[in-house]
């Protein structure tokens, strides 16, 4: 199968849940799109609203983000863990995840051997903050003593902190899960005891855990090369992938495809085949949108340069600290720097900056001039200002 660029966008568009009417936007709209998903990104930075909060926006429209925590703390459908990056994950995904909990923290490299041998040297701590948890639930960092043997060091905000490094390094082991969130603060709790029973199924082999990954990713991607697998959902844990799609291909589970542009050999889920007719949308993305977050595999498919300025000198920023990639219909057309005051109710666009090759036609303006409207309601914005950085064909 032989794609053109634009088929090849639209597939990933779509199977992104980033085109066709919306979802609906309570319970099972939210699942429908996070089944597909499988991961939501957390990061601290809340510029306009958090990372996995404006991810499913892009995807439902306005959405009451109480929802979201109906499914992670009161039903239990989700939970926090590692996937391509520290995420909201699907519990009944923990059999996949087990794989890296299984495994961690390794003795391959020179820091996984660092931490295996702190983590011996302070096994008195490890039991410390496993019986008050099966003594006292959840329970917040504060709550622990700190009784290493041997303090944690490190050239970073880490060095010293040896209860938190100890409550990480036994939540990416699987034994401890983030229960609830009290700010920014986590509480934390057995995950056999807080993990529902029917996510706590028999471990899977390594590849069965990487061929249900594959078809994840796979699913999520539309269309996708190996090496854009290894990137996405559960990043750099797809051992054996190879012969994973050889035989996913030889049940009729993926297509092979070639995109125009290159030679290289791609894949499509036989899920993404049987997409509904293309109707386009217009959307803002969150810098760590799961449609993006490949920075690579975004260039290839979409031309399109994209990096996160937030860690760069304000004198050195192309665009702005806070970066949102506009989405019309299958292209990435250009970015947004938005910024809000809460205390004012005002959101200000500092910026706009379209691709030179966008065509600021009435319809595309309109179009984004509405999702950057869309947006600022959502993050309970009263008004929108333009700042000076607006090329005059869109401030009109």
């Amino acid at each position: 199968m032989i794609l053109t660029l634009e088929s090849a966008r639209r597939l990933a568009v779509t199977s992104q849940h980033l085109a066709g009417p919306p979802a609906d936007g309570g319970l099972e709209g939210m699942r429908q799109v996070l089944r597909r998903l499988r991961c939501l990104q957390l990061d601290p930075v809340n510029a306009v609203a958090r990372s996995h909060l404006l991810v499913l926006w892009s995807r439902l429209g306005a959405y009451d983000p109480a929802d979201l925590d109906v499914l992670l703390w009161q039903e239990r459908w989700l939970f926090e863990y590692w996937a391509h990056a520290a995420s909201i994950v699907l519990s009944e995904d923990y059999p996949i995840h087990q794989l890296m909990m299984r495994r961690y923290p390794g003795e391959r490299s020179g820091y996984g051997r660092l931490v295996r041998d702190w983590l011996a040297a302070n096994d008195e701590l490890r039991r410390h903050v496993l019986d008050r948890l099966a003594e006292k639930g959840a329970l917040p960092p504060g709550a622990f003593e700190d009784v290493a043997a041997v303090a944690w060091k490190s050239s970073g905000w880490t060095n010293g902190r040896n209860v938190e490094r100890m409550l990480d390094f036994l939540w990416t082991q699987g034994q401890i899960v983030v229960a609830e969130r009290r700010g920014r603060t986590r509480h934390w709790d057995l995950t056999t005891r807080w993990l529902p029973d029917w996510a706590q199924g028999e471990p899977l082999s390594e590849v069965e855990a990487v061929t249900l990954a594959t078809e994840h990713a796979l699913r999520a991607l539309g269309v996708a090369r190996a090496i854009d697998i290894e990137r996405h959902f559960t990043r750099d844990r797809y051992p054996g992938l190879t012969q994973v799609l050889e035989e996913l291909e030889s049940r009729g589970r993926v297509v092979p495809a070639q995109v125009e542009g290159g030679d290289e050999r791609w894949y499509i889920h036989r899920d993404a085949l049987e997409q509904a007719e293309w109707q386009p949308r217009t959307t803002l993305l969150s810098p760590f949108d799961n449609l993006i977050c490949d920075r690579e595999r975004t260039q290839r498919l979409w031309g399109f340069t994209f990096r996160t300025e937030m860690y760069v000198p304000k004198h050195k920023r192309q665009y702005g600290h806070y970066i949102m990639p506009i989405l019309h219909g299958e292209r990435l057309i250009g970015r947004i720097v938005p910024k809000i005051d809460r205390r004012r109710g005002v959101m200000e666009i500092e910026g706009v900056f379209p691709e030179l090759d966008t065509v600021a036609d009435p319809d595309t303006v309109r179009a984004v001039h509405d999702a950057i409207t869309d947006l600022a309601g959502f993050a309970g914005a009263r008004e929108v200002v333009f700042g000076e950085r607006v090329v005059a064909t869109w401030l009109r």
